[in-house]
């Protein structure tokens, strides 16, 4: 099984959108993926039907198990989807109070590797939404992910979001001993602008090393999919949103699928 975390210090950068896209690709080829919302606000979950105000058990839960972390009791957070290979680990607005109720208590910071270690023979893909914010939530994904995706809006102001993420995973690194590999992702890229275009620029320069060489670009699309509560990929295959993230996913798989077109199209 592998875990990926989507994270960003700075909201409205795509963060749900990335991880709801990708599940819905690897969906298609087969892969059996689990959507971990880690944010409080709970747009992951409410993408699929499920209301984080009311919401009793899903994520939340697992941080009062005292240690009970088998199967069959963190199986029963998971909520199912109308989509066959994807289910939601949904959040609850009570998860805003973790860092008070529980961010001093020893192994906090352990919760998702020991409650995901016990779903190893059900899901092929984790895809965590982080919250914007570092805390125990946030702690908790990157210690656990194998991969870190952080997707970056391509306007000024998001870059700096960019800046404490790299610096916090670092940190992360430093506890941990290990490396962490971790994926840019411009996202909300619209050529016609300047500061899309003079943003891409910086993460250009800046990232080199981890940046995706493409782009996601701006696709109303993307609001049309949230509405119905689908993954774009089974709404609209055939988007530029979607050929997009297509490009990506092969991206991190390591598969051959070429990046011409998208790139081109910046």
């Amino acid at each position: 099984m592998k875990v990926w975390a989507i994270a960003n210090q700075k909201g409205g950068v795509g963060k749900t959108t990335t991880a709801v896209s990708l599940a819905g690709l690897l969906s298609e080829k087969g892969s059996r993926c689990l959507l971990v919302d880690a944010d409080p606000h709970g747009s992951l979950s409410v993408y699929f039907g499920n209301d984080p105000d009311t919401m009793q058990g899903g994520l939340y839960q697992l941080f009062h198990q005292d240690g009970n972390y088998s199967s069959d009791v963190t199986k029963e957070q998971v909520v199912s989807t109308q989509f066959d290979c994807i289910d939601v680990l949904p959040a609850s607005t009570s998860m805003a109070a973790l860092d008070r109720q529980m961010g001093t208590k020893p192994g906090m910071g352990l919760v998702f590797g020991k409650a995901l270690k016990c779903l190893d023979d059900y899901y092929d893909y984790v895809l965590i939404d982080c919250p914007p914010q570092l805390g125990i939530l946030m702690v908790n994904a990157l210690a656990v992910c194998d991969q870190l995706l952080v997707p970056v809006q391509t306007e000024f102001l998001a870059l700096k979001g960019l800046e404490r993420m790299v610096h916090t995973l670092h940190m992360i690194m430093q506890s941990r001993n290990t490396v962490l590999n971790y994926t840019v992702i411009p996202t909300l890229y619209d050529r016609r602008t300047k500061a899309s275009r003079g943003a891409l620029e910086v993460l250009q320069e800046q990232y080199e090393d981890n940046l995706w060489p493409s782009v996601i670009p701006v696709d109303t699309q993307f609001r049309e999919a949230s509405r119905q509560g689908i993954p774009l990929s089974l709404l609209s295959p055939k988007t530029r949103g979607v050929e997009a993230y297509t490009n990506l996913l092969a991206h991190l798989l390591g598969e051959s699928e070429s990046l011409n077109q998208v790139v081109a199209s910046r």
